[in-house]
């Protein structure tokens, strides 16, 4: 499915990357000298090494547990801070190294994006910050680079969360708009309706109307029996087209029913159907239906109908495989039917107009959609339709 971009669809991916990254990023810069590395390595140090491996490989959990991992890469910060003093059992190459790997730039970002909580998270950050920054033993440069280490990532997390929030803000203010003016033209075509069918109330009906009242008196008064039949018939029409009249202006008062044609629900329905007379069918759903607006949800259905009845004309004894999947940018419909096990009845591959697949391309577009149809790998053949999932109309903003 593409329902985004790529590092959407794949964050577990994304994050388990990132991690990566800065594990051999810290590793690097600690064996460098750039940390809390000592001159001669002994036992401890590459043991702390690997645990700070460990603590920075924690960065893949930092959607789904931020805080858990600022605790652990604070907490490593400070058993080597403890470490080097007051236990002396390190001593590293310079003591105006931040002790912090790198990793802590993106575990402080965590908590700001992806947790509402903000006051926690600003509690975590201040005991991370000081963990760092090491204010017992003064130091402008370490507490400087400490306060910017802990304090990128809440700036970026702050910036994008809000440009996220703004961004949502103005698609939703968007829809609304797209919505009010889909109303507001159903309400325009309402009180047009409406306007014509008194217009025609007023003026056809009065003239007509007359016209039935003289008919009826040249029939009284008329002296020969075929003017009084002429002027009979003349009336009887008059009263029947009233009749139609009244009628025509009654469905323009009355507002139209829209399109009665089933949506996503009724995939299920012809699916069974098809299996019933003779075309094993079988229906695969992915995702939420819901999530196809009334319009695409409409033109999905006549796409499966349509793909069915093809199968069933040209396709004889082949089995139907539909695939359905929903999601919130597009909605997409495959439908595959395998290779026919017999040869298709010249009359009934002849009742169609061959034009369907035309029109439904057609109908597909109006939606900004995309039909692909044609024959597949396997011998068999594909109907696919990429349809946007939410198409505003007047329906869809009751």
């Amino acid at each position: 499915m593409t329902e985004g971009p790529w590092h959407r669809r794949h964050r577990v991916a994304v994050d388990v990357a990132i991690a990566v990254a800065f594990v051999l990023l810290d590793t690097g810069a600690t064996l460098l000298g750039s940390s809390w590395w000592p001159e001669r390595p002994g036992t401890l140090a590459w043991t702390l090494l690997g645990v700070q491996a460990l603590a920075c490989a924690s960065l893949a959990f930092r959607r789904v547990a931020p805080l858990t991992v600022v605790g652990v890469l604070g907490a490593f910060t400070l058993a080597v801070t403890l470490l080097v003093s007051p236990a002396g059992a390190l001593t590293p190459v310079s003591d105006t190294n931040t002790w912090a790997p790198y990793s802590t730039i993106m575990a402080a970002y965590g908590p700001f994006f992806y947790r509402e909580d903000r006051r926690t998270a600003f509690l975590v950050l201040a005991a991370l910050t000081l963990a760092i920054m090491r204010p017992w033993e003064p130091s402008v440069t370490v507490m400087t680079v400490g306060l910017l280490r802990t304090a990128v990532g809440p700036l970026l997390a702050l910036y994008f969360d809000a440009r996220r929030r703004m961004v949502f803000a103005l698609v939703e203010r968007a829809e609304r708009a797209e919505r009010e003016r889909h109303l507001l033209a159903e309400q325009a075509r309402a009180e047009e309706r409406a306007r014509l069918a008194g217009e025609m109330h007023d003026v056809v009906t009065h003239r007509v109307s007359l016209m039935v009242l003289q008919a009826g008196a040249l029939r009284v008064t008329a002296r020969d029996e075929a003017t009084r039949q002429a002027a009979e018939e003349l009336r009887a029409a008059g009263c029947q087209a009233l009749d139609e009249l009244r009628d025509l202006v009654g469905i323009l008062r009355t507002a139209p029913e829209g399109d009665r044609t089933p949506s996503v629900d009724g995939f299920a329905d012809l699916v069974a159907e098809s299996t019933a007379v003779g075309t094993p069918a079988e229906l695969i759903e992915d995702g939420d239906p819901a999530l196809a607006s009334p319009v695409v949800g409409r033109t999905a259905y006549r796409v499966l109908r349509e793909a069915l009845t093809n199968v069933r004309k040209h396709a004889p004894g082949a089995r139907v495989t539909v695939r359905a999947q929903y999601a919130e940018a597009q909605v997409r419909l495959t439908v595959h039917n395998t290779v026919p096990a017999g040869r298709p009845s010249g009359d009934l591959a002849a009742t169609g107009s061959g034009l369907g697949i035309a029109h439904l391309r057609q109908r597909i577009e109006l939606v900004h959609g995309t039909l692909r149809a044609g024959p597949s790998p396997d011998g068999g053949f594909s109907v696919e339709a990429t349809l946007p999932a939410y198409v505003p109309t007047a329906e869809s903003a009751v």
